[in-house]
């Protein structure tokens, strides 16, 4: 989505799982401490790592984000996938949950139930909170991506500033993964002041240790529009 797929929570965070590392030889590497055990081709040219840190309670992980021009996205979830961090790595805006949301998300809830709402508010270190209001249902519906069964959710949700004005909606495709407990973009679209825009983020591939691809740092789908605008 245009700024979250899931919820966010927590103010305290150690830095060792923050500041990434320098990358060499086209892999990404993780932070001291920390492990890579999923790296996700995507549409859009995007290639996501997934880490786990030993210093970080158990069930949190991190994910980052590459595009052609090298690393803009970290975030880290819990064990029900809300979103605990989210850094913008090329203008350093950081995002987190206000603590205490009315109704956070619950990855446990939309497994055995088929279905899960939330309403939380986000807010940026420089000021600024916004509120999400949605939910997350099962479709019932499997697919195969790479080899990989995951299963298709619908979600929606609105976007509001803490007195209740509208900013945007949104509404579309996820997919779930229960053992590696995450979400995976699909198909969506967004909708405000700013217009409609709709975006997939589908996954293509999935490499794990010991493939060709696992903690490669270079996108591969979707990638000719970026390529062409490379100085």
């Amino acid at each position: 989505m245009r700024r979250v797929w899931r919820a966010v929570a927590a103010f305290s965070f150690g830095l060792v799982a923050v500041a990434l590392p320098a990358q060499a030889s086209g892999l990404f590497t993780p932070p001291d401490g920390c492990e890579v055990y999923l790296t996700v081709q995507a549409k859009g040219c995007r290639v996501s790592h997934h880490y786990i840190c030993k210093a970080d309670p158990a069930g949190d992980q991190w994910r980052v984000d590459f595009d052609l021009k090298g690393p803009y996205f970290l975030s880290r979830i819990n064990a029900e996938t809300e979103w605990l961090q989210s850094i913008d790595l090329t203008s350093g805006e950081d995002i987190r949950l206000v603590p205490g949301p009315a109704d956070p998300a619950s990855f446990t809830g939309l497994t055995t139930t088929g279905a899960d709402s939330y309403d939380f508010t986000q807010s940026a270190a420089g000021g600024g909170a916004i509120r999400y209001i949605g939910s997350d249902r099962l479709t019932g519906k499997k697919t195969v991506i790479d080899g990989v069964e995951l299963e298709e959710t619908a979600f929606e949700f609105r976007e509001e500033t803490p007195s209740g004005r509208l900013i945007g909606t949104a509404s579309g495709q996820e997919f779930i993964h229960r053992g590696w407990r995450l979400f995976f973009s699909g198909p969506s679209t967004w909708e405000g002041d700013e217009g409609r825009e709709r975006i997939d983020r589908s996954p293509v591939r999935f490499d794990e240790p010991g493939d060709a691809g696992f903690r490669s740092v270079t996108p591969e789908y979707d990638c000719t529009a970026q390529l062409a605008a490379l100085p």
